[in-house]
């Protein structure tokens, strides 16, 4: 079993940066791809991104390509998810998820999930 925590969540004003944290554990989390998803109210979970802990591979959903950017730091078990420029319309729930499908956005195959951070963009 794998298991997620989020962090880094929080209020900042449009056009500035915030990046979260996914810190990972578990026997077979290095199988794993980590993806990020964010969630506003009223609207549907969403896919971002993900990055495969092997090698470290990436990919975007099209409309955060340049404006997010993931990594990981294998020694810390933890994957990020660094956020510039953004709009208040990236207000969201952020969530990490653990998925043994590379490349996939789709929900259904990530089996694992975190509780979720909060971010907040103030206009």
């Amino acid at each position: 079993q794998v298991q997620l925590v989020e962090s880094g969540g929080g209020l900042v004003q449009a056009g500035g940066s915030l990046k979260l944290s996914c810190a990972a554990s578990g026997r077979t989390n290095r199988e794993y791809a980590t993806g990020w998803f964010r969630q506003a109210p009223g609207v549907e979970r969403e896919f971002v991104g993900a990055i495969t802990w092997s090698t470290g591979s990436t990919f975007y959903r099209d409309s955060f390509k340049g404006r997010f950017t993931i990594s990981r730091d294998a020694a810390k078990n933890t994957v990020y998810l660094q956020m510039n420029s953004l709009k208040p319309e990236d207000t969201a729930v952020y969530y990490c998820a653990a998925s043994k499908s590379w490349p996939t956005a789709l929900i259904r195959m990530y089996d694992y999930w975190g509780q979720g951070t909060q971010v907040t963009v103030s206009s």
